[in-house]
């Protein structure tokens, strides 16, 4: 299974981006997938994540009401939508499937990682 993580960039704070992670070898429906970010000096945190149907959702709270996760099984897609973004939002963002009946959110028990892609918000 690959992970390609995609739609990070440099973008004013307040403004708005939309992260795309593709699932290849295996189709993207058999995980439950995850957004996690890392700032510099930081640990990698939750950020969100989706169950395998796409019907659950579950978000750390620093993001809850401005990112919103969904997922396109048939394209094997799953995507983060990032509005209202701080310049606390500021990582690298990455993707990752979990091998899980249900919502995890522990890095530990999430099986397979994409490349991650940069976001970073200015003041």
């Amino acid at each position: 299974v690959q992970l390609q993580a995609s739609g990070g960039g440099l973008v004013q704070a307040g403004g708005s981006l939309r992260l795309s992670c593709a699932v290849s070898g295996r189709t993207s429906s058999s995980y439950v997938m995850g957004w996690f970010r890392q700032a510099p000096g930081k640990e990698r945190e939750f950020v969100a994540a989706i169950s395998k149907s796409g019907d659950s959702t579950h978000y750390a709270d620093s993001v809850k009401g401005r990112f919103t996760i969904s997922r396109d099984n048939a394209k094997n897609t799953v995507y983060l939508q990032m509005n209202s973004l701080k310049p606390e939002d500021t990582a690298v963002y990455y993707c990752a499937a979990a091998l899980r009946p249900y919502i995890v959110v522990q890095n530990t028990l999430y099986n397979y990682w994409g490349q991650g892609t940069q976001v970073t918000v200015s003041s």
